[in-house]
């Protein structure tokens, strides 16, 4: 990457909010060799739930890409406590997991997740791209619209 994360992140006017504490028996994040997987992440800013409801009812399509953004932001801040707040040892995003809380009949999940991927490409360019796969779901934990996980490749110094 030709400009750090955290330089692009200040040139977007972007302050990543403080990371969620995991609602479960799981840890949020896990280094093993040069990837760093971050668990699902839901978009709840200081402690409170954004977007709750299924998208194509209580959820418009542009409000599951702001909760799916959201989600990529929670990544990053997740991210950047298991690096030590280090985001600069991310090489790449090699894929995003997106589960979309969907109302029957509605099959603009990848839509919805593009909240997510455009973040990315937005904060890391060309090392931004990542495989990907956005799957609905019938419900997601609190009723929140969108849940997502994330793998990276990172330096192990």
């Amino acid at each position: 990457m030709t400009m750090s994360i955290d330089q692009k992140l200040v040139d977007l006017g972007i302050e990543l909010p403080d990371a969620p504490v995991a609602g479960g028996n799981f840890v949020p994040a896990r280094i093993v060799g040069p990837f760093l997987y971050i668990s699902g992440q839901v978009p709840v800013v200081n402690g409170k739930d954004q977007h709750v409801g299924q998208l194509g009812a209580e959820i418009t399509l542009e409000q599951g890409q702001d909760a799916a953004r959201l989600c990529a932001l929670n990544i990053l801040a997740q991210a950047r406590i298991a690096l030590g707040g280090d985001l600069g040892r991310i090489r790449s995003c090699i894929r995003l997991g997106g589960f979309v809380n969907a109302a029957p009949g509605f099959g603009l999940q990848p839509k919805v997740i593009n909240g997510a991927s455009d973040l990315m490409g937005q904060v890391m360019g060309e090392a931004g791209r990542h495989v990907r796969v956005a799957v609905g779901c019938s419900s997601l934990p609190r009723n929140v619209a969108v849940e997502i996980e994330a793998l990276f490749e990172i330096d192990t110094k």
